[in-house]
Parts: C-alpha cells; structure tokens; sequence
C-alpha cells in the first residue's frame, strides 16, 4: 500500500510539473531576436519591418522608440505624433516617406496574440541609422601671406554623417595629400590633413599665390565652399633696412634741432617768463616796503 501511494504521489507531481511548464510557455516572451540595423538616406524613404510568426485578426500591435523615455510610434492602430504625416502601416510594418536626421534611434515592435493555452507576445528591435551629406564647409583662406613663413588653411562642416572628409583645391585643381606624387610646378612643402581638413604650407613661396576652395564628402555626398585667393609676396629686405635707415636719420635730425634750438635760446621764454615773475613780485615787495616807511614817517 505504501508502495502504491508514492507511486501515486509521483504521477500527480509529474502532471503538475507538465502543466506548470505549459503554463509558462502559453504567457512567456518569444525568445529575443538580435538587433537589427537599418540604414536610410535622409530625405528619402525607408521601412521598419517587423517581423512576427503568425497573423491574427486579433493580434495587437504597438511600436515604440526607446530612449531616455520611451515615445509611442504606432498605438491603437493609428500612428502617433509627426508619424501621421510622413509614415503609414503597411502590415505590421512601418513605412517613413521623409526620413529626417532626428529619426535616428532604436525602435521596438511588439506583438501580442492570443493562444490555445494564453497569449504569447513576439518583439523585434530594430536600430534606425540616418545617413546626412555633408554641408557647405567653412572655409579659413588668408587674404596674404609672407614667403618663407607658416601658413595653415582650415576647412570645417559638422553636419555630415559619416563624419566629412576633405579635400582641398588650388585654381580648380585638387591637391594631393602627397605632393611628391603630383606633376604640378607647385610648392611640395604643404601637407593635407584629409580627417581635420587643415591645409598647412611648412615654407609657402610666390608659387603658392592662388585661389583656394576646399570639399567636404562622406558616402552621401559632397559639398565645395567657394573660391579665395591668398596672396605670397616675397619678404623685401632692401625695403625693410631703408626704412631702418630712414628712421634713425629722422630721429638724429629732431635731436640735433632740440641741440641747435637750445644753443639759441629758442627754449628761453619760460627762463624769461620766470624772471619776469621775480622782477614783478620784487617791484611789488619793494613798493610795499616804501609805503611802510611813508606811513611811518608821518
């Protein structure tokens, strides 16, 4: 008997465990899918499949942004915010007619349906990747420059996406990052930075004078800012110690007019001025003295 009745607790135990496991399996989340990600081209279009294993009449769908706060995409079927404008359902996917930079993101669809034993829920997530072209770059060409000395271009965009890449153009011409290899009459001095865009010539000479344009491109596109003209002109020694020269004559001949001046009393009114003073205050003190003595006397 006793035999019997632990057999029989074991089958019970067994159907409970079936059941349990069952149970679980009806409610429980479909195994998770890896990320998914989509590239788009901004301005163009594109489509956030969602894919799931089974569609119901009664299946439920919602999609969802992730971020610092989890925004509603599509709800009670029918999409939500700026989505209505620019995006429609097709199936259980979304379709975006004007993809923006700001539509970059990680996006979840989840899908509810009901079962013989519950209701299972499918989700799939997906990382959205906007791709931007590049901007007119921001140019820094110098008007002038002196021969012999350190002269740096700048080019700049920060809208692009991948981030830009740069080259830089003197007359039309591109220049190369190595100017060893070029066949041009130019100054190979310079060294191009295709990653930060900076043009630096080590020595620039006259034959670096011309107009310069930069280009920024990813695998978007490519834009070009327009065309400055720096001037190199050589350094004029001659002129410079002329000008030395003609300084120091100028200040040796005011010195010797301050001399000259000074020999000739030209600098002596106010020693005239101050004696004129004394004289005056000397008439008066005396003038004084014989009204004093006046007075006395009578």
């Amino acid at each position: 008997m006793a035999r019997r009745s632990r057999h029989r607790l074991l089958l019970l135990l067994l159907r409970y465990l079936v059941v349990a496991l069952g149970y679980h399996k009806a409610y429980g989340f479909s195994a998770p899918r890896d990320h998914r990600v989509i590239t788009a081209i901004e301005y163009q279009e594109v489509i956030l499949a969602c894919k799931h294993t089974k569609k119901t009449i009664s299946s439920r769908l919602e999609w969802k942004k992730l971020g610092r706060s989890i925004s509603l995409i599509y709800y009670q079927q029918s999409l939500k915010g700026d989505f209505k404008h620019r995006a429609e359902m097709i199936d259980f996917s979304i379709r975006i007619k004007n993809v923006t930079r700001h539509d970059a993101g990680k996006y979840r669809c989840e899908i509810s349906s009901p079962s013989k034993k519950g209701q299972n829920l499918e989700e799939n997530t997906i990382i959205l990747e906007v791709l931007v072209a590049p901007a007119v770059p921001s140019c820094n060409v110098p008007s002038s420059a002196l021969s012999g000395t350190v002269v740096e271009l700048r080019c700049q965009e920060k809208e692009g996406n991948p981030a830009a890449e740069y080259t830089w153009f003197k007359d039309g011409v591109p220049l190369l990052e190595n100017p060893k290899l070029g066949f041009q009459s130019t100054n190979s001095s310079y060294t191009v930075d295709s990653k930060s865009g900076t043009l630096q010539f080590n020595t620039v000479s006259k034959l670096d004078s011309g107009e310069y344009s930069c280009e920024a491109y990813n695998s978007v596109g490519r834009r070009r800012c327009s065309g400055k003209r720096m001037q190199v002109d050589n350094l004029n020694i001659s002129g410079i110690i002329a000008a030395v020269v003609g300084v120091v004559l100028v200040i040796s001949v005011c010195g010797l007019g301050v001399c000259y001046a000074q020999r000739n009393g030209y600098f002596s009114k106010e020693t005239s001025f101050q004696r004129c003073s004394s004289t005056s205050k000397a008439t008066t003190m005396s003038e004084n003295d014989f009204k004093h003595t006046k007075s006395f006397i009578i």
